[in-house]
């Protein structure tokens, strides 16, 4: 079975398993019932804890998993509270009733926001971007820093392209970058420039020494097949009176 079937299939037993419970007083039925919500329960929380560990890359898997178990658990203490009142105002039954409602509802969201199939992605590191080759030497604090990438394309292949860029700026973006935009040049189109913004130049360098991924690299390549050449990657830092100092040092000034 599919994810979204387990997923989908649980919460409807699950939700089935509370109306039974809330509403049926054969003893036996409802044994069955909370055994069946048992299985459910386990289903739905095996699945996603090892779906959870499995996609996630190495070196960001303790902060996702944090995020999980906070939504995991709050979503269960908020949920405690509502179900309390309900039950305070209108008993136990309506309080089960609801909630099995609210479950079978929320399995049929899945036709809409279905989980995504994350097997075919690689989650290995992969370290393969150049070293910078700067003149400047940024403290590791220093930032925002501003990466330029330009591209050269063929017209025919400038749509495949852009599509193709669209997976790269979510890889941008999911290994560090807080804004990312792609250009095109007015005057030579042929000429596209991607733009990414990174908060320090420490947050930069773990990009190019650990946060990307196998599958990163892939949609890179993939992207970069339909270019002629090699981009051109520039490094972009905030003009103070203490960058430009260092410059002059540098420069034997």
């Amino acid at each position: 079975m599919s994810r979204n079937w387990l997923v989908g299939g649980a919460s409807i037993v699950y939700g089935a398993a509370l109306a039974t419970t809330a509403l049926v007083t054969n003893v036996a039925a409802v044994v069955f019932a909370l055994s069946a919500a048992g299985l459910a329960w386990l289903t739905v929380l095996v699945h996603v804890n090892a779906s959870m560990q499995l996609f996630l890359p190495a070196w960001v898997r303790a902060r996702g998993l944090a995020v999980y178990q906070l939504t995991f658990m709050g979503g269960q203490a908020a949920a405690a509270a509502v179900w309390g009142l309900i039950a305070q105002h209108f008993g136990i039954s309506a309080a089960l009733v609801s909630a099995a409602l609210l479950l079978v509802a929320g399995a049929a969201t899945i036709v809409w926001w279905p989980t995504y199939d994350t097997a075919g992605l690689d989650r290995r590191p992969a370290v393969y971007w150049p070293a910078p080759a700067l003149l400047l030497d940024p403290e590791p604090e220093d930032g925002p820093v501003l990466v330029t990438v330009r591209y050269e394309v063929s017209e025919e292949n400038a749509i495949e392209f852009v599509r193709a860029m669209e997976a790269v700026g979510r890889s941008r973006r999911r290994t560090g970058a807080i804004g990312w935009d792609l250009y095109r040049d007015g005057a030579n189109p042929q000429k596209f420039v991607e733009i990414f913004t990174v908060a320090s130049w420490d947050e930069h360098l773990r990009q190019h020494e650990g946060r990307l991924t196998a599958t990163d690299r892939k949609l890179e390549e993939r992207a970069r097949a339909l270019t002629n050449g090699q981009p051109e990657i520039e490094h972009l830092f905030p003009a103070d009176i203490r960058s430009a100092a260092i410059g002059e040092k540098q420069r034997g000034g």
